[in-house]
């Protein structure tokens, strides 16, 4: 069992900045691909950003620009970096780690994006 612990979430106004950070309870984490996910209230869970185990990244075209997903395999921790927030940014921000016939998920963290 992975445990994944989010953390940087908070209020932010619109234009704002801030970095999620994820760490992971694993001695294997450079082999999982990591995500980042969101859920605003009354809407369906959504993929924001992946990294591969090898690096490559991948976006929803929303963010794309604004959003920066990286990780530090020494740390075991996955970032995203979130520049010029906007107020539909807002949501529930989860951390996914996975590999082949495995998945775990952390608790969330609120990103509020309101002046």
């Amino acid at each position: 069992q992975v445990q994944l612990v989010e953390s940087g979430g908070g209020l932010v106004q619109p234009g704002g900045s801030l970095r999620l950070s994820c760490t992971a309870s694993t001695s294997i984490f450079s082999i999982y691909a990591m995500s980042w996910y969101r859920q605003a209230p009354g809407k369906q869970r959504e993929l924001v950003a992946q990294i591969s185990s090898g690096g490559s990244t991948n976006y929803v075209h929303s963010v794309k620009g604004r959003f920066t997903i990286s990780r530090d395999n020494t740390k075991n921790t996955v970032y995203l970096q979130m520049n010029s927030l906007k107020p539909e940014d807002t949501a529930v921000y989860y951390c996914a780690a996975a590999r082949p016939g495995v998945e775990y998920w952390g608790q969330g963290t609120q990103v509020t994006v309101s002046s």
